[in-house]
């Protein structure tokens, strides 16, 4: 069970005598979004629901990329119902024909008199679009409602659809100290078994997982997500000399897709030996090292819109130092190790001057088995 540790006076259940009843709808709208999450990728979380004479006539939520989307579910359920009432909806209905029709016509024609909208498609093409098609028709138009908790919903989507970059995390488990591993690298187990039982569903959530060549060395990692249903990421091994070993599970067991990231001058033969056992190989521009620039601009060209970084302290410090780190989550387990010659999460370079430490805005923190479990998002300083 996961507790977050905050004033307990926050902790309560919003008082429903002083929620509106937009907030209460569109709270509801949210958490059928979010039961979906890593289900929809490289699409929105989006929830949506029907509300006529103060009654749920229609509830609805986008599942997969490619189906319909959570308006069109809510529609369908209210029928003729939905004639006269109000819809909510975690984004802005879409306007444009993709693999789908846009949600703003067929809202129009079911008779929706009300649309409330937590917040408007960040996508600067279409943003306000699907607002302009409701408004033309006559139909009344509320925006804004839950809009903080929508925005940070859909964090990923929101990134990806901008930039075509993926959302990247940063998970480690630490002692209180800081390390990963004793100086002699036994790393298992640093933390709870209901913290690794947290990770496989972060796994779950993410498309892609990364780690660099030395944990799969010392590890041998599969990189899976091993709970009911759930999805394995793409395995991502940055690896400038190609020395993963042709024995590693990401290699052999054929359970999730590998790419292996290398520099430009990597053995030839060895790329080979990979790439006949089904595993692609790319070159980033580096010449003895992987560009990892080129890495997420490659990772977001082929749709991957959320990756989890696995590495060790060196991986992990190279994309901290490249300002690519979007969110951090640590476990914290309550032990120490000490030892200078004791890896930690961060290593690389390092910053040269406190003012230029990086910090950590929106901070978490939860209790999770016997550890603790801490969310926060960097901020840049230069």
């Amino acid at each position: 069970m996961r507790q977050k540790l905050i004033d307990p006076v926050t902790l309560e259940i919003r008082n429903l005598a002083t929620m509106t009843s937009n907030e209460f709808y569109m709270d509801l709208a949210m958490q059928n979004a979010r039961a979906m999450k890593g289900q929809t990728d490289p699409n929105p979380l989006v929830g949506s629901v029907i509300v006529n004479e103060d009654r749920i006539v229609g509830i609805g939520t986008h599942l997969k990329a490619g189906e319909p989307h959570a308006e069109i579910h809510a529609l369908n359920m209210a029928g003729d119902k939905a004639s006269g009432g109000t819809i909510y909806v975690t984004l802005e209905p879409c306007s444009h024909h993709g693999k789908t029709g846009p949600c703003a016509v067929a809202i129009k024609e079911a008779g929706i008199k009300k649309v409330v909208i937590a917040t408007l498609d960040p996508n600067p093409i279409v943003s306000g679009k699907g607002v302009q098609i409701l408004e033309d028709a006559g139909i009344e138009v509320e925006i804004g409602v839950r809009q903080e908790e929508a925005l940070q919903m859909n964090e990923v989507f929101n990134k990806f659809i901008v930039q075509n970059k993926p959302f990247i995390t940063l998970k480690a488990g630490i002692t209180l100290d800081g390390k990963i591993a004793t100086h002699t690298s036994d790393s298992k187990w640093i933390t709870s078994e209901d913290s690794r039982l947290d990770v496989h569903q972060i796994r779950n959530e993410n498309m892609a997982i990364l780690v660099g060549v030395n944990t799969v060395i010392q590890d041998d990692p599969a990189l899976t997500a091993r709970i009911p249903n759930g999805r394995n990421p793409v395995r991502i091994v940055v690896d400038s000399k190609l020395k993963t070993p042709l024995s590693a599970k990401v290699v052999t067991d054929q359970k999730a897709s590998t790419w292996i990231f290398t520099s430009q001058n990597a053995d030839i033969d060895k790329e080979k030996s990979f790439t006949s056992n089904g595993i692609k190989v790319i070159r980033t521009s580096g010449l003895e090292n992987v560009d990892l620039n080129d890495v997420v601009e490659i990772l977001g060209e082929n749709h991957i819109s959320s990756l989890l970084i696995e590495g060790g302290g060196n991986i992990s410090g190279s994309f901290l130092e490249n300002g690519l780190i979007d969110k951090l989550i640590l476990y914290l387990a309550p032990k120490l190790i000490g030892g200078k010659d004791a890896p930690t999460f961060l290593e690389g370079v390092g910053i040269s001057k406190m003012k230029d430490a990086v910090e950590l805005s929106n901070i978490e923190l939860f209790k999770i088995g016997n550890d603790f479990k801490l969310i926060g998002y960097p901020v840049y300083n230069r």
